[in-house]
């Protein structure tokens, strides 16, 4: 019989695999940001921030899974609410610990690379507010942003259900979290430039709080001027989990043979019989 894990033991794998998670997102951008890129060709560029987070989910995944299946977003867990039957008494729980990961995890790198901000950026401006969370692109409107967001997620969730769904022929050995973090460097490398594509609201709201209590004081804001920005990266995406979740359930899953059927094999349209090949004496 499988011992069930407490709630307690959820919640800490959902607050350290976030704060993993960050740990590796924020410390990359701080790494790109502070090093004085594109001078410092060293420090990184766009191509390693979009691949350093999406190791970052993997191996954060790998590192939650076993205990609490690795939400590790809001907007996945309330999508997992809404279709796939996760018990709805724990996304509170949940999103708190979420929340509470990122905040811790951007705190330390917040501290670590203190000195290097501070020589770039000594009044903590707009200017490095970006290591710690998201804001529009140069020109990009605040409508843009929230569809921005919406789309990102909506292909985030959808694609996650996918690769966990049972008959639908998803990775084996273990290799679900890999292919997750492949999917978060597609979706940096594809939707990044709109709006830095947050598509996580612990990720984003987490490190903007931990940068607005410890000097950021327009953290709350965009970054193109006075507009409250910090409540498009939570709304948007928990918005586009939604329709990405559905998309999955109504569009795709919804076909598939039940558990235990013949499951459709990947690139095969149809079952084919083994040629017989004549031997030449």
């Amino acid at each position: 019989m499988t011992k069930k894990t407490p709630l307690v033991g959820e919640l800490s794998a959902e607050c350290l695999g976030t704060m993993i998670l960050i740990l590796f997102g924020c410390g990359v951008v701080a790494q790109v940001v502070c090093g004085g890129f594109p001078k410092a060709l060293g420090a990184g560029d766009h191509n390693s921030i979009a691949f350093a987070w999406g190791f970052g989910v993997a191996l954060a995944v790998y590192v939650a899974g076993r205990l609490s299946g690795a939400h590790l977003n809001p907007a996945v867990t309330i999508a997992l609410a809404a279709f796939k039957g996760f018990d709805r008494r724990k996304v509170l729980p949940f999103i708190a610990a979420q929340m509470v990961g990122a905040f811790i995890g951007a705190l330390i790198v917040r501290y670590t690379y203190a000195d290097q901000i501070r020589a770039i950026d000594p009044d903590h401006t707009k200017a490095t507010q970006g290591i710690f969370s998201t804001s529009p692109g140069s020109g990009i409107s605040l409508t843009t942003a929230f569809i921005d967001q919406i789309v990102g997620t909506a292909i985030l969730v959808a694609v996650i259900f996918a690769l966990t769904c049972v008959v639908n022929n998803p990775p084996l050995g273990n290799m679900a979290p890999l292919i997750i973090g492949i999917l978060v460097v597609a979706i940096g490398m594809a939707w990044g430039t709109n709006a830095g594509y947050a598509i996580n609201p612990a990720r984003d709201f987490g490190p903007r709080l931990a940068s607005l209590i410890t000097g950021y004081g327009d953290a709350m804001y965009s970054a193109n001027g006075p507009e409250l920005y910090f409540w498009i990266p939570i709304v948007a995406p928990i918005i586009g989990g939604l329709i990405g979740g559905a998309i999955f359930v109504f569009g795709i899953e919804r076909f598939l043979p039940t558990e235990g059927d013949d499951s459709q094999e990947i690139g095969v349209s149809e079952p084919t019989e083994p040629e017989h090949v004549s031997a030449r004496h």
